[in-house]
């Protein structure tokens, strides 16, 4: 008698340093296999972060075709893969020629910065001038970070944009509508869709009816025209038109915070999560009422699991560097060869040495907003070693995620009593237990760390018409835990805290606004007559007073 076969479900994980495609048992949640690979990104100017929406693309399909292969060594058959969910880097904005399907920019990144001016000339069109002003409608304040910003740099900077929009060309969307357009057929067939997650991180949804926002859309001066359709984070968009898996229906989309709080099961309200990846984001059930934040954090849709099915919300507190802290101690300062490195490199010593590393390479996101913040690293003496800064960038991570976590105590009224966190740094042992000291409360490590792309492979098996996942009846006491323990007294934590805070103070109001600059080698003949001038009057008064020492 033959068995049964079990179903299994794919997941496109496409964060900002990485690509991957994971593939789950959705009886058990368990991973089978997996592929990743490494986007590359670009820097063209201080402060500038971009990505090649083509290969990002690319990695997508590399990593779906890797990974069945991979499934097909273990004896299993890529047919029991029965659909699959994508979850995505949220923020990061594309805009592209549907006729074409080519992109007409690289892809503005999440952290970018060159939108500051633009940020500048947003808040003072506000009656009070005030970044605050549009958070009754889309729950988020006026910064670099949203994708509606972002859109608006593009129209008002790149001629090429400018035309595909008067020529009815240019689509817009964050990285799940890119992918998923073109997974369904791109310039022939593409759905142009997103889901109401990432929809809520454009500034341009209205949060109470999740439709794009007349309001909104003039106020950015952004056409409804190139936005793509908002639809529920569980139920078939389209199906694969080519590749291995050809056919099959794409049917969860969750940006990458909100799959890891599904697949943290955190469906209560009160629940939260922290995932330290890129950055560090901390996201906190709310229930089915958005509530507004008074210290500095995002309201923002948490899920929406069918298309019949009511929203629920969440509170964010979102920092912007963390994992990216310790990729620049690789990679800028070389005194690392490789991430899983700083938790060896810092365990050497037992503390700082009064060390404190501000990480604000792209400002100060919650609960500040200070875009002018820029990094810093106090407290340096001739005793401080490269192991003393290695511990701080790990502190630098807990004590951002604190600053966030009493924000977060303070909106909701309700004190955390544990912190349920995921993502590729807490593999490190030695960060989670520094945040469990700096926070004073346990943190509880799930065994399985992959949550976030677990998320968007329960969602897509949730979806109606696939119906392999069972929501209902997940409780998250079933999923097997480690738990860090609080080892310093009150009176310790207070007294770091208090330097930290001594450490933000000197990082803030630091970058000066952008002033032009001519690049061009050739600065012409009147730009240097002065210069010229003064050079020569002053060549010949020292031969006019050699003349006369000679008389």
């Amino acid at each position: 008698m033959a068995t049964s076969r079990k179903p299994l479900v794919g997941a496109v994980d496409q964060g900002t340093s990485s690509t991957r495609f994971l593939i789950f048992s959705s009886q058990t949640a368990e991973l089978i296999t997996y592929h990743q690979t490494e986007i590359q990104q670009y820097y063209p100017r201080d402060g500038w972060v971009e990505e090649d929406p083509m290969e990002i693309l690319e990695s997508v399909k590399t990593c779906m075709e890797k990974a069945v292969d991979n499934l097909k060594v273990l004896g299993r058959d890529p047919v029991d893969i029965k659909c699959i969910g994508i979850t995505n880097q949220r923020e990061t904005t594309v805009v592209w020629d549907k006729i074409t399907g080519q992109p007409l920019h690289n892809a503005i990144v999440w952290l970018d910065v060159r939108t500051a001016s633009t940020v500048e000339e947003l808040v003072n069109k506000t009656p009070e001038k005030d970044k605050d002003y549009l958070r009754p409608y889309c729950g988020l304040p006026l910064a670099t970070y949203f994708s509606a910003v972002k859109v608006k740099w593009l129209m008002d900077n790149c001629e090429k944009v400018r035309e595909a929009i008067r020529d009815g060309r240019c689509m817009f969307g964050t990285i799940d509508s890119w992918l998923v357009w073109n997974l369904t057929g791109g310039p022939e067939k593409g759905q142009h869709i997103t889901d109401v997650t990432n929809a809520s991180r454009t500034m341009l949804m209205n949060l109470h009816n999740l439709q794009w926002d007349d309001t909104l859309c003039k106020f950015f001066d952004i056409p409804k025209s190139i936005l793509p359709s908002i639809h529920s984070s569980s139920q078939i968009y389209g199906h694969l038109v080519d590749g291995p898996l050809k056919n099959l229906p794409i049917s969860g989309i969750l940006g990458d915070q909100q799959a890891a709080l599904v697949g943290q099961t955190c469906f209560s309200v009160g629940q939260a999560k922290n995932t330290y990846g890129t950055g560090c984001f901390l996201l906190y059930n709310t229930g089915p009422t958005p509530i507004d934040s008074k210290s500095g954090l995002l309201t923002t849709v948490a899920y929406k699991l069918g298309k019949n099915k009511p929203p629920v919300y969440a509170l964010e507190g979102a920092v912007a560097i963390a994992g990216a802290c310790i990729q620049w101690l690789r990679d800028n300062l070389g005194i690392i060869k490789s991430a899983p490195e700083v938790e060896k490199l810092a365990n050497q010593v037992e503390n700082t040495a009064g060390c404190y590393f501000v990480p604000a390479f792209s400002g100060l996101f919650c609960p500040y907003w200070q875009d002018d913040a820029r990094g810093t690293i106090c407290g340096l003496t001739q005793y401080t070693n490269k192991h003393h800064i290695a511990r701080a960038a790990l502190e630098a991570v807990s004590f951002q995620t604190k600053e966030v976590l009493d924000a977060m105590n303070k909106d909701s009224g309700i004190p955390l009593a544990l912190l349920q966190v995921d993502g590729g740094m807490t593999a490190n042992n030695l960060l989670m237990q520094i945040q469990a000291d700096i926070l004073g409360i346990n943190v509880v490590r799930p065994s399985m760390t992959e949550t976030t792309a677990l998320g968007a492979a329960m969602a897509a098996g949730n979806a109606e018409g696939v119906d392999i996942w069972n929501l209902d009846n997940l409780q998250s006491k079933d999923i097997v835990t480690d738990t860090f323990k609080p080892s310093i007294t009150d009176i310790e934590r207070d007294q770091r805290f208090s330097r930290w805070k001594m450490a933000i103070k000197r990082s803030l109001n630091w970058a000066q606004k952008e002033e032009k600059i001519d690049l061009s080698e050739d600065r012409g003949f009147w730009k240097t007559l002065t210069a010229g001038l003064y050079i020569w009057s002053s060549f010949g008064l020292v031969i006019f007073a050699a003349f006369l020492k000679n008389r």
